[in-house]
């Protein structure tokens, strides 16, 4: 039996960094997914209970790791899934993760490799015990560069385990596509044991990034709590990942150490990134009808990202590698602003549906030789999938 699960990463619109303080955030999600490939090998296979193995393919990585099922028992003591509501990680169950972890030569250059191995760990033997398979996983995303990649990875591994145990099914598809979609109930399900995966690699989570990767389109997050958008019209954004790793932390906590020493001036700021949050969800629920309609919608996205860029500057998370993008889509007459935490990662440029191809590619072009990557992705669309 072999199950493929895929799921977008995310964007943020407008709200990082304020989000904390208790401003709205827009998140989108995009079409470049993470997708696992789940094959379970029968229990037993070759002789005895605990004979065969626990493989994770980290394709992309060139990396292998593997357990054997008699010691994922010995250690976790787990006799079989849980495929209910997930318990959170305990612990006991990290350490004894970690033990696990131990035999394995993690790089020096890779060790964020230990957090992502722990939750599959987690993730694979809750759900479905000890049982022998093997997970191959593959992304389009860059890692740690705002994206999202960590949720589409513990959503897309989540779907995949959920799917096999026969915990969650497709939505009633014809089975005539190759991808189909989860009903509501089951997408709950996986974003619940998705989330404990985050939790186990971030400590403190938000939830935004898994539940945009699980349901998709786009989502309104406010002091805890979610609002689905729908964007009646296709949003083309050019992304610019700028290659400069950050450290999301700091540059939160920079923000909050900031507030402290401007109080009522920091307060402005984030109420006015809660103004651009509220009216940008009310924007791309309108149904523009016509090529005028949906240019003077454009305009005003454009607005929006450029004031809410204006604000994350005032805040001290912007970076030179990201003002060399601002600088080179401007000389284009186009809207950019950083997406996630700043200090480096993605940057947003919005594409208007009249911009010719022609320039595009130019913008491309002089923005890859800075030593940027570019994707073009359309934003607001399916979240989990499985074939």
């Amino acid at each position: 039996m072999e199950v493929r699960a895929r799921a977008p990463g995310k964007i943020i619109l407008a709200g990082e960094h304020a989000v904390v303080h208790g401003s709205a955030a827009v998140a989108a999600a995009i079409n470049l997914y993470t997708t696992t490939s789940l094959r379970l090998h029968p229990a037993g296979e070759g002789g005895g209970a605990d004979s065969g193995v626990v493989e994770l393919d980290l394709r992309d990585s060139g990396l292998t790791f593997s357990w054997p099922c008699s010691q994922l028992r010995g250690v976790l003591r787990e006799e079989s899934g849980r495929v209910g509501v997930p318990t959170p990680c305990s612990p006991d169950q990290l350490a004894a993760i970690a033990k696990l972890l131990e035999g394995h030569e993690i790089p020096e250059a890779k060790i964020w490799l230990s957090a992502g191995l722990s939750a599959f760990l987690f993730l694979y033997t809750s759900i479905l015990g000890c049982r022998p398979g093997k997970a191959v996983v593959t992304s389009d995303l860059p890692m740690g560069a705002g994206l999202g990649s960590s949720a589409a990875y513990n959503v897309s591994m989540s779907g995949a385990l959920l799917t096999a145990t026969g915990a969650v099914g497709v939505g009633g598809g014809d089975g005539a596509e190759e991808w189909e979609l989860f009903g509501k109930h089951d997408l709950e399900l996986v974003n619940q044991w998705a989330f404990q995966g985050e939790k186990i690699i971030h400590g403190k989570p938000s939830g935004i990034d898994n539940a945009v990767s699980t349901f998709g389109s786009m989502i309104k997050f406010k002091k805890g709590e979610f609002t689905n958008l729908k964007s009646r019209n296709p949003v083309k954004m050019l992304i610019t990942d700028t290659r400069v790793g950050r450290n999301t932390k700091a540059l939160v906590a920079g923000v909050s150490e900031r507030a402290s020493r401007h109080p009522e001036a920091m307060a402005s700021v984030f109420h006015a990134v809660n103004s651009i949050s509220e009216e940008l969800s009310s924007i791309v629920e309108l149904a523009a009808e016509d090529e005028i309609a949906i240019t003077s919608k454009e305009d005003k996205l454009s607005e929006l990202m450029e004031m809410n860029q204006g604000l994350l500057q005032s805040m001290g998370v912007s970076h030179s590698s990201i003002e060399t993008v601002l600088r080179t889509t401007l000389k284009y007459n186009l809207v950019s602003k950083l997406t996630g935490a700043g200090g480096g990662g993605c940057v947003l440029t919005l594409i208007p549906m009249l911009l010719a191809n022609i320039v595009l590619d130019k913008v491309t072009t002089e923005l890859e030789s800075h030593g940027f990557r570019c994707f073009k992705v359309e934003v607001g669309g399916q979240g989990l999938q499985v074939s």
